[in-house]
């Protein structure tokens, strides 16, 4: 039954957004309002809700210095027709100035082209009698250049100008084309969708009482982002954990406690049912697509509220006290595979589809450095610092990180799933003060065939020059080639330092050069095959 809607029997509250938790691509949105009871009301109403509020989650529930028993929330979708006029107006004029600018522009134009009509007039009257004064030598040449320079100087000035005016007017024309449009636009009507939910109560008197709603919207998601700033000199990492919240649900949330959650809500609670996995054979009629059915958001939903019995009388109201929103500062906590953070400070994040920035927390990491190189690439040694999450700190989810060295930004690079306690390595670009070098020192071919087989001898020479004032933990790596024929046999004949061979031709050394210090790797190797063989891949 739906009462008409009188200060006796229905009455609507007026409520804000006190509270969000966003999740992957949803929300969960806290409001509350206050509202003064007489003891009559029969239904409770909040209004101009957004249309992508999930009806099935809604949560209604109080506090108050009266009884109040909740009896069952409904949601009723709402259409109202936006008022329009000081739009139009607007528009209008911004139409009316750019059009009295366009005929100012064709003003100008057609005044220089008046211009330019009179100078070709002068042009006609004037050649016969120029023509036989320069032929009487009545006029000097330099009278014939400055006449000349004149009409030539003139064309052009009127030429330029004009076309400036016509370029303007084009430009004029997008503009009018795009306020036209947007006028045609909103003067089509537009009916706007909201949501209202219908409380329905029964209270025991009269009182002040506090609702709180809650429920799920869409188009409401949050990503991590992290600033790393790596100090050289110090061995640390200023880490900025930072989240990119992005909502477009239809309402703002302006000065709300906010919290990131991993959850899923809309993964539901039960695992997925398999359906029968069927096989066919190819057939030639056109395969067609069968589309899974969505679910539509019911218009009217009773929802039970689990929170929704309030005291019954003023004696037990008295217990109740209305809490206030405590805003305990930036909280991380995890259940499970869930993390949270509950961010400090009040967050305002509008409702405009774009990515807003709000940070979760700032805070140092000690690491080393090492470097590596692959010189039969690149000649160039990489910098890596190794850093270790704190085993009390907060897991750092997968997300998208800048990397400055120095205040030098050095990359973007992507922050897998990191554990508290567990180390991480950030990659930070060449560093210059490690000199690499590889070079081929030697390549003999036997002229002897032994055995039905042709050698060829390899040796190269890797030379290291550490230009740092510091000493450097290096990691050498280089390979041997991998012969993909049974007939082709390859053989380590010397290395210096001496290490083992590794799978896939593979070479490492580990290396610990100091300041200024020079080190020198080599090594040698041998191709075996049948001479009659041709063998590719070794122009390296």
């Amino acid at each position: 039954m739906t009462y008409p809607e009188t200060p006796s029997v229905r009455k609507t509250v007026s409520t804000q957004v006190v509270a969000v938790t966003v999740y992957s691509d949803q929300a969960l949105v806290k409001r509350r309002g206050v509202v003064s009871l007489t003891g009559v009301e029969k239904e409770l109403v909040i209004t101009s809700l957004p249309v992508t509020l999930e009806t099935d989650s809604v949560r209604v529930s109080g506090t108050g210095t009266v009884g109040v028993s909740l009896l069952g929330v409904r949601s009723d979708r709402i259409y109202t027709t936006e008022p329009v006029a000081e739009r139009v107006a607007q528009l209008t004029r911004q139409i009316q100035q750019i059009e009295a600018e366009k005929r100012n522009l064709q003003a100008q134009i057609d005044a220089l082209a008046l211009q330019a009509r009179f100078i070709e007039g002068l042009r006609e009257k004037t050649e016969e009698p120029f023509a036989q004064s320069l032929s009487r030598k009545n006029l000097s040449l330099s009278e014939t250049l400055d006449f000349l320079n004149f009409l030539g100087s003139q064309y052009s000035e009127y030429a330029i100008a004009s076309g400036d005016c016509h370029s303007q007017q084009q430009e004029l024309d997008k503009q009018l084309e795009v306020l036209h449009a947007t006028l045609h636009n909103i003067q089509t009507p537009h009916p706007k969708e909201s949501f209202s939910l219908v409380v329905g109560v029964e209270v025991a008197g009269e009182g002040e009482f506090e609702l709180e709603v809650s429920y799920i919207v869409n188009r409401a998601s949050w990503t991590p982002l992290y600033d790393l700033r790596v100090d050289s000199k110090s061995q640390t990492v200023h880490l900025s954990y930072l989240a990119e919240v992005t909502q477009n649900t239809g309402e703002d949330w302006l000065d709300v406690a906010l919290t990131l959650s991993t959850a899923k809500p809309g993964l539901g609670t039960l695992p997925p049912k398999p359906e029968p996995w069927y096989i066919d054979i190819l057939r030639p009629s056109i395969a067609r697509q069968r589309a899974l059915p969505r679910p539509s958001l019911p218009t009217i939903a009773a929802i039970p509220a689990a929170e929704g019995i309030f005291p019954e009388t003023p004696e037990e109201s008295a217990n109740y006290a209305l809490i206030p929103i405590e805003n305990v500062g930036a909280a991380v906590s995890k259940e499970g595979s869930v993390v949270t953070f509950k961010l400090n400070g009040g967050g305002n994040i509008p409702s405009d589809g774009t990515p807003h920035k709000t940070t979760i927390f700032n805070d140092n990491y000690p690491c080393t450095f090492d470097y590596v190189a692959m010189p039969r690439l690149v000649s160039f040694a990489y910098l890596q610092a190794h850093v270790k999450n704190s085993s009390d700190g907060a897991t750092l989810l997968p997300g998208k990180a800048n990397i400055f060295r120095d205040s030098v930004f050095v990359g973007a690079t992507r922050i897998e799933n990191i554990a508290p306690g567990q180390e991480f390595i950030l990659n930070l670009g060449i560093d210059e003060g490690l000199k690499i070098e590889r070079s081929l020192v030697e390549r003999l071919v036997d002229k002897k065939v032994i055995v039905n087989q042709r050698r060829t001898t390899y040796a190269y020479r890797v030379t290291i020059t550490n230009l740092l004032n510091q000493e450097a933990s290096l990691k050498i790596t280089d390979q041997l080639p991998v012969s993909h024929n049974e007939q082709i046999k390859i053989r380590l004949t010397r290395i210096q330092p001496q290490i083992q061979l590794g799978e896939m031709g593979i070479l490492e050394w580990e290396l610990n050069v100091l300041p200024q210090e020079r080190r020198e790797i080599y090594y040698q190797f041998t191709v075996e095959h049948p001479p009659e063989l041709t063998v590719v891949g070794l122009d390296i």
